[in-house]
């Protein structure tokens, strides 16, 4: 497993080599977002910005009037808070091609003081016109995504974890731009006494490193005998509704679980698609309850918020009606 802030020091680094557009601007955080491997492979296109986010998006601008693909690089909060006037005004209303490489975005960068902790990036960035938001699942889609944006003529805001988390995908995988993911769908057989075909009892839908997590608590649901549909949406903007709408189609209950604010994020992606046809479904959003997080190592901050693999498990038994211990 590598950290998706490594996977993208390598990734743009290789593609540099053979595409002479690329830079990075940097805002005094290399060592920890891994922009350092790409300063140490081509000095001559990396920018040292110092901490001072907003002159690093007029200079990323800047960069991209002149035919360069820029990478912003720093801590999403920083991105996506300090910045964001300059990223609405220069970025997100001239369509430039600069893309934010957000870093230590999420509940998990609690170490660092709960003032870095980004919560509420997603809703920010996908409510900016013309801007592309991607929130990959592991390393294997983290790279492919930097791919796929390193061409792309337009904004991007990719949200990248600082710690690796347990594969989703393997060397098979291509990411579509907007598509959702079916990961498994255990009510497509027979099983647990029931006929094939009669649908979930649950949709759970997820985003981002939040899926390696819900991945094994979905593996520990249908232990107890419940057929469960996941799906992963590695795009929050723009988002293929039609294609989304096929997954929830029928379903009675849908969760959405996210390591962010439920309000804006993944939660009302999905009740937006919900509402647009009128389904009947009950939706429950699993995240962090429009609160603030805190200073504290992971595992405490993921069960504290409902997150952790277990805690998961727990809110989807709870769903589909099961007595959960408090």
């Amino acid at each position: 497993m590598k950290a998706q802030r490594a996977v993208w020091g390598d990734t743009l680094t290789e593609l540099a080599r053979t595409d002479d557009r690329i830079v990075v601007v940097d805002g005094d955080l290399a060592t920890s977002t891994m922009a350092v491997t790409f300063a140490e492979a081509h000095p001559d296109r990396f920018v040292q910005a110092g901490i001072a986010e907003q002159n690093m998006v007029g200079i990323a601008f800047g960069m991209s009037t002149l035919g360069y693909r820029p990478w912003l690089s720093s801590f999403g909060v920083f991105l996506t808070n300090r910045a964001l006037d300059q990223v609405r005004m220069l970025v997100s209303q001239t369509k430039a091609p600069v893309r934010l490489a957000a870093a230590y975005t999420g509940l998990l960068n609690g170490a660092s003081g709960k003032t870095h902790q980004d919560i509420e990036d997603l809703s920010v960035m996908r409510a900016l016109p013309n801007m592309t938001v991607l929130a990959p699942a592991d390393e294997t889609e983290a790279a492919a995504m930097i791919r796929w944006a390193a061409d792309h003529d337009g904004p991007v805001y990719l949200r990248l974890a600082r710690d690796a988390v347990a594969d989703v995908f393997d060397g098979s995988y291509a990411f579509r731009i907007g598509a959702p993911v079916l990961l498994r769908d255990s009510s497509d057989g027979e099983g647990n006494g029931r006929e094939a075909g009669t649908g979930p009892d649950v949709t759970v839908v997820s985003t981002g490193v939040q899926t390696s997590r819900t991945v094994e608590a979905i593996t520990a649901v249908e232990a107890d005998g419940h057929r469960v549909r996941h799906v992963h949406l590695p795009t929050i903007k723009p988002l293929d509704e039609d294609a989304l709408w096929v997954l929830l189609d029928g379903a009675a209950q849908v969760v959405t679980v996210e390591e962010h604010n439920v309000v804006g994020g993944l939660g009302d992606v999905v009740a937006a698609v919900l509402a647009g046809h009128a389904s009947g479904a009950r939706l429950h959003k699993v995240g962090l309850a429009d609160s603030w997080a805190e200073s504290g190592p992971n595992d405490f901050l993921l069960d504290k918020y409902g997150l952790s693999v277990e805690r998961v498990a727990d809110r989807i038994r709870a769903v589909l009606g099961e007595r959960v211990a408090a």
